[in-house]
């Protein structure tokens, strides 16, 4: 100890004296705030990054700046899942009638089963891939039906509309948005459609960005949800993903679109 303080250039009284030392009122609050950080990091299954960390700190009546918030986690290795770019598969497409984009005359929606999106993504399992559709309600970002197959067919987007009109039962001149897919396309598809008086919209070509937001929940989800994380069968897998949309995207995470509250406490509020 005496090499180290005359390295360090202080008296050994001074140290011993700094060790007595009371921590500081800055420092202490700091160890409380990280106790509430941690809270909410571990809650969100280390998912939130400082901003929604912040976020859910204010409404559980926490007064902190989102600085701090984010000095505190950097400083104690608490980041949230790095995000991993996907790239697309290229989907099959066939010479069909080409649909409107009624979402871009429509207004922005004031209220449930107006307008909602679907979109199919693959998420690679092992050595090979399997699919999964979603459907969105628009207004309030709730995954409201979703199918996961191991084949890319009309089958794998029913199954996901199939559980969107049982959960929801809309009425007829909703808007369906999707994009040029087969599977949406095709006569099983079309026949559901047509029966609930659903009006099918779809992407302009070589526009991704007007399904923008099934795409940002699929970056979402894999980022959260897949990278890194290992699914030994596919059942494993469905049974994680349905956790994750039940139990945490609609009811919990929060959605800066929404002003920082889930799906559910939207729709509930509203």
């Amino acid at each position: 100890m005496k090499r180290l303080c005359q390295r360090l250039g202080v008296s050994r009284s001074g140290y011993y004296d700094w060790l007595k030392r009371t921590p500081s009122v800055h420092v202490q609050q700091d160890a409380v705030l990280l106790t509430h950080i941690k809270r909410v990091f571990k809650a969100s299954a280390e998912r939130y990054g400082s901003p929604k960390v912040y976020q859910a700190l204010r409404t559980q009546g926490v007064v902190v700046s989102q600085k701090r918030v984010a000095r505190l986690m950097r400083e104690n290795g608490l980041k949230a899942r790095v995000e991993r770019v996907y790239k697309r598969l290229s989907k099959m497409r066939a010479e069909l009638k080409v649909l409107p984009n009624h979402r871009l005359q429509a207004p922005k929606p004031t209220g449930p089963n107006q307008q909602w999106s679907s979109d199919v993504t693959y998420i690679r399992h092992g050595h090979r891939h399997v699919f999964l559709a979603v459907i969105v309600d628009l207004w309030s970002r709730k995954i409201i039906g979703w199918a996961l197959h191991e084949k890319l067919n009309a089958e794998l987007s029913v199954a996901a509309l199939y559980q969107a009109l049982k959960q929801r039962k809309p009425k007829p001149g909703l808007i369906l948005h999707t994009d040029r897919g087969v599977e949406f396309r095709a006569q099983a598809m079309q026949i559901w459609l047509n029966k609930f008086g659903i009006r099918h919209s779809m992407n302009r070509p070589g526009q991704c960005t007007d399904n923008a937001e099934v795409e940002s929940f699929f970056k979402t989800l894999k980022s959260e949800l897949i990278y890194e994380n290992y699914f030994p069968t596919v059942s494993a897998l469905r049974d994680q993903i349905s956790r994750y949309i039940r139990n945490f995207y609609n009811k919990v995470r929060l959605h800066s679109s929404l002003n920082y509250v889930s799906p559910i406490q939207f729709e509930h509020a509203a």
